[in-house]
């Protein structure tokens, strides 16, 4: 399908080393000049259910700057666009919960936010696992909790659980395990 959008000029507005945030002045699909804002992450959002032999899981806990709020999620955090992925994954659930796993899937590539953002998110499901260590970065101060799979899908469905990667993800899983 055709693009009905056309950019007349792009500027940057600002950035640092997780975001760029650009201005763009465009002709809008009824023809008509329009501006439209757009974040770019320099990372790939990357988000992990682990989910023992057990059917138990691991949920994160942090307050959200943005939200002002506290939050319950998968593990999650960003890849740099030139590493693998799966790399990342598994580097960001060592650091977030001590876990590691022998057998990955992925499960899911979504868009966070499309009408603002084009970052791209990648959801695995991580199985056989083994505890270790956590190793937060210094701007985490996380709660990490195990829980029944069970347990962490009717956060989600009684709204407990608001983060969209962390929403799709746990119901996703419920689906392939047929919970």
């Amino acid at each position: 399908m055709e693009n009905p959008w056309k950019t007349k000029s792009k500027a940057t507005i600002y950035q640092n080393p997780w975001i760029k945030v650009e201005e763009h002045q465009v002709v809008i699909p009824s023809g008509k000049d329009g501006i439209y804002g757009k974040v770019i992450f320099k990372n790939k959002a990357l988000a992990i259910v682990p989910v023992d032999n057990d059917l138990n899981t691991w949920l994160v806990g942090q307050f959200r700057y943005t939200l002002d709020e506290y939050s319950w999620e998968i593990p999650m955090g960003g890849g740099l666009l030139e590493v693998d992925i799966l790399e990342s994954a598994k580097r960001e659930l060592k650091e977030e919960t001590g876990l590691s796993a022998n057998k990955w899937t992925q499960i899911m590539r979504i868009h966070t936010s499309n009408s603002v953002t084009d970052e791209e998110g990648f959801v695995f499901l991580a199985e056989d696992l083994a505890q270790g260590e956590t190793e937060f970065e210094e701007t985490e101060q996380l709660q990490i909790i195990k829980l029944p799979l069970k347990e962490a899908i009717q956060k989600v469905m009684d709204g407990e659980i608001t983060d969209a990667i962390s929403v799709a993800g746990l119901l996703k899983v419920a689906r392939i395990l047929n919970l």
